[in-house]
C-alpha cells in the first residue's frame, strides 16, 4: 500500500529541509544555545540582533527578512522571541507563515517567570536588566548617546524609575560588579534576583517538542 502522506518538500535546490531552525532574538542567543545544547537538538540558529528593541517594526522588518531567507529549507521553524513591543503584529505575521514563537510578552517575564508580576506590582517603577543587557550596556542602552550629554540623557532616561533588578541567568562576579556600577550610575538602588533560564528552557522545549509530536501524530 501506498504510504497516503504527502511527498517530504523539497527545497528551491532541490534538497530535503532539515529538521528545526530557531530564529532568536541576539538577547537570548547564549541561553537557546545552552537550552538546544542540552536538549541535544539537532538544529540551527539564526540570530537577530537585540538593538532592534529600540525600534519595534524594525524587529518585524528583520524576523521577515531572516524567513525569507531560510524558511524554505527547514521542516519547522520556531521563532524564540517575545512580543517585544510589537503590539500582537509579530504573531500575525507569523501565523500567516505558519511559523511558532514561544510565548511571552519579553525577555524579562521570561526569565522571572511567575516573579515578574510580584516585582511588578511591588514596584512598578522597576527597570529590569539580565546578562545580556549588563554585559552589552554600552553597545545598548548608551550607543545612541553622545558622551558630552549622557549624563543629562540618563538623568532623562531614568527619572522615573525607583530600582533596577538585574535578573540574573548565571553567577558572575564581574557582571554583578558591573551591574552595581550601571545602577549607580544611573541614580537606582540594585536588586539582584538569580533566574537561571526561568520559564524560557521550559517554553522552548514545549514549543520544539510539541510541534514535533504533532508531526509524529500525523496519519
Amino acid at each position: 500500500m501506498n504510504d497516503p502522506r504527502p511527498a517530504r518538500q523539497t527545497d528551491q535546490e532541490g534538497q530535503e529541509p532539515r529538521p528545526l531552525a530557531l530564529v532568536v532574538c541576539g538577547a537570548l542567543m547564549r541561553e537557546v544555545q545552552k537550552v538546544a545544547s542540552s536538549q541535544g537538538w539537532s538544529v540551527d540558529l539564526f540570530g537577530v540582533p537585540a538593538r532592534h528593541h529600540t525600534q519595534p517594526p524594525q524587529i518585524l522588518e528583520a524576523v521577515v527578512s531572516m524567513l525569507d531567507r531560510i524558511q524554505r529549507q527547514y521542516e519547522k521553524v520556531v521563532v524564540v522571541y517575545g512580543d517585544c513591543g510589537t503590539a500582537g503584529a509579530l504573531d500575525r505575521l507569523l501565523e500567516k507563515r505558519g511559523v511558532s514563537r514561544i510565548p511571552g510578552p519579553h525577555c524579562y517575564e521570561m526569565y522571572a517567570g511567575a516573579r515578574y508580576l510580584t516585582i511588578t506590582q511591588d514596584c512598578a517603577g522597576t527597570y529590569f536588566v539580565t546578562d545580556h543587557l549588563v554585559r552589552n550596556w554600552e553597545a545598548t542602552v548608551l550607543a545612541d548617546t553622545d558622551p558630552k550629554w549622557r549624563d543629562s540623557y540618563t538623568a532623562t532616561m531614568f527619572a522615573g524609575f525607583e530600582r533596577m533588578v538585574y535578573l540574573q541567568q548565571e553567577p558572575n562576579d564581574a557582571l554583578e560588579r558591573k551591574a552595581l556600577q550601571i545602577a549607580e550610575s544611573v541614580g537606582l538602588p540594585l536588586e539582584v534576583q538569580p533566574t537561571g533560564l526561568g520559564a524560557l528552557e521550559e517554553r522552548l522545549v514545549e514549543v520544539v517538542e510539541g510541534t514535533r509530536r504533532t508531526q509524529s501524530q500525523l496519519p
